[in-house]
């Protein structure tokens, strides 16, 4: 798992993909924070991407970085605990200035039953992990 968070956070920006009502649905994100032994995402639960994930939370992440690519297939699930909220935040001090802890909008999610899957041009097999 820390080197699927040492990745994704290399990788800077990461592709999340969502099922809303059969069609699939990418778009860019950049949180991914390790909180008590788990990955975690964050979003804004007014936003579609929360809708969507809350309907169906199979999701898969895609990053690319230095010749090498990553697949992570996982379902998100939700934590509504402040914990969790203020580590993401915490680590994201950026976010600050849309997100609070508190605000009833800031939302995280961690990574449940995962696989990830580390590929590349050059490399002759691929990698897979679970967790």
């Amino acid at each position: 798992m820390d080197e699927v968070l040492e990745f994704l956070k290399k990788a800077g920006t990461y592709y999340l993909a969502t099922d809303d009502n059969g069609q699939p649905r990418v778009r860019p994100f950049g949180t991914i924070n390790k909180f008590e032994g788990k990955l975690y995402i964050q979003t804004g639960k007014k936003k579609s991407v929360s809708m969507q994930i809350h309907r169906n939370p199979r999701i898969e992440i895609c990053a690319f970085s230095d010749g090498e690519w990553l697949r992570v297939a996982a379902e998100a699930t939700e934590d509504d605990r402040r914990e969790a909220r203020v580590a993401m935040l915490d680590a994201y001090p950026e976010l600050r200035s849309m997100y609070d802890e508190d605000d009833g909008n800031t939302e995280v999610f961690y990574l449940k039953n995962a696989t990830a899957i580390f590929s590349s041009f050059t490399a002759p097999d691929n990698r897979t992990m679970t967790f």
